[in-house]
């Protein structure tokens, strides 16, 4: 027997196969075959004969070799283990090293394959050299997965900042909704209040007038029923008493008193205090609260935008907001956009530019990237004016265009006709024109601020009610 581990392999190989030993047997020739190869290997000859020597076997039922297939056994054992704990990999059919690459059926192969048949005429290269080809082509495909891996963890990042900061916003909504709605509930136990209190006023007069007018209606009648008393027992009397007393008597049958009247307005005005409560209620109510044309939408605002609770101001700070970086936020601009956008008719706003030193108003398409400059032209989507530094205004022209203003800027008019395709600004403290931008409009245009430190506030409408 063989002691290296390649001169072993071939030992324990089948002369029919070149495969390990299966249920091998012996010949009378000392040949050893596995058991269904030389069956096999006898149908197709049609005698019993070696396959090595050509010895006719006298023996119809060849003998088990126990001996050999307790060593192939082993070996199948030891590689099996050799295999788990790491060692070389080994041809499975002819368990050789596997030292050679197959480029047409891309599989490694031994020595043996390469001289078979299935193997023929295939271009092979050595394990090593196919190896490092192969493992430099996966590393440049591999190079756009790592990209598309980090792109995806970057959004997962945004997506876990979103989902965070969407239970931020419903709380924070929910407090101020809640805020607004007590303001509101006050408003109306208030004007509770004071419709009982004129209610009960208007009761406690109109019943202490009753009070009075029932007292002195009971004293007459009391008046009147001794009298009457009186002039009865006169009646009773005999005839003489009666007649020297008659003169008195009738002196006394003669009534002073007036006929009951009953006064008007005694009743409680129902109708004053229940006719169109509701109404007169809201009507008051419109008094103590404000309407802006333009309510901010906190969620394009730039990071280091501030917004007022009620989102109908806004300022620069030094400090970044919380927020996440979703599709609609400013990333470069400091600017907020208006929550609506307006793709048909006239609207009006004002902007209360007031201390800013720098500031833009103006109108941008919904389709304009907000990742990017906003300092841009009608071509790129913004219709704007802004100023650059006191008493510098211009219009978001290509190239810009200079502005003539006869003092500071406290307010801007902005006035956007999308029907006609105009957009146009002016000074409402005198309406004195600014610039007026003319293009045919195809998008959704959204309002667009750009404050800097100090508040720029849209300014709130006159509410008035008409009845028709």
């Amino acid at each position: 027997m063989a002691s290296g581990s390649s001169l072993l392999e071939e030992d324990l190989s089948c002369p029919v196969c070149s495969e390990i030993f299966r249920d091998p047997v012996v010949l009378s020739c000392s040949h050893s075959f596995c058991k269904a190869c030389l069956q096999q290997y006898w149908d197709q000859k049609g005698s019993q004969e070696c396959p090595v020597c050509r010895r006719r076997s006298s023996m119809e039922h060849p003998l088990n070799n126990l001996s050999l297939k307790n060593t192939c056994e082993a070996f199948l054992k030891e590689r099996s283990q050799r295999a788990k704990t790491g060692s070389e990999v080994l041809c499975s059919l002819h368990s050789k090293k596997l030292e050679l690459f197959c480029l047409e059926d891309q599989t490694p192969v031994c020595r043996v394959c390469e001289n078979s048949e299935k193997h023929e005429n295939h271009k092979l290269q050595s394990v090593q050299e196919a190896a490092g080809k192969y493992k430099e082509k996966l590393r440049t495909a591999l190079a756009p997965l790592q990209e598309k891996l980090k792109a995806f963890n970057t959004v997962k990042l945004i997506y876990d900042q979103t989902a965070e900061h969407i239970k931020s916003q419903a709380q924070h909504t929910e407090r101020q909704i809640k805020m607004e709605f007590e303001k509101l509930q006050q408003f109306l136990k208030d004007e509770e209040a004071v419709k009982i209190t004129a209610l009960r006023e208007e009761e406690e007069q109109k019943s202490q007038m009753m009070k009075e007018k029932i007292e002195k209606m009971t004293e007459e009648i009391s008046s009147l029923s001794e009298q009457i008393r009186a002039i009865e027992q006169e009646l009773e009397a005999e005839d003489v008493s009666f007649l020297q007393s008659y003169k008195d008597t009738q002196n006394r049958v003669q009534c002073t008193l007036g006929d009951p009247e009953m006064v008007s307005g005694p009743l409680i005005d129902v109708a004053k205090h229940l006719g169109n409560l509701k109404y007169r209620v809201w009507e008051k109510m419109l008094g103590t609260v404000q309407y802006t044309p333009v309510t901010l939408d906190p969620n394009t605002a730039h990071a280091l935008l501030s917004q007022s609770e009620d989102l109908t101001s806004v300022r620069c700070s030094d400090e970044s907001q919380q927020v996440p970086h979703n599709p609609e936020r400013f990333h470069t601009g400091c600017c907020v956009l208006g929550f609506e956008g307006f793709s048909s008719g006239r609207h009006c706003w004002d902007v209360e530019v007031g201390d800013n030193e720098y500031w833009a108003v103006g109108v941008v398409k919904e389709s304009f990237s907000r990742k990017g400059g906003v300092d841009l032209s009608p071509a790129e989507g913004v219709w704007g004016i802004e100023q650059h530094r006191s008493g510098v205004y211009t219009a978001m022209t290509s190239p810009l265009t200079d502005l003539t203003v006869q003092r500071d800027l406290q307010r801007v008019r902005v006035q956007l006709d999308w029907d006609r395709g105009e957009v146009s600004f002016s000074d409402p403290s005198d309406n004195t024109s600014l610039y007026t931008f003319k293009h045919s409009f195809t998008e959704k245009l959204f309002p667009a601020f750009r404050p800097s430190t100090h508040r720029m506030q849209i300014c709130p409408l006159k509410v008035s009610v008409s009845v028709k």
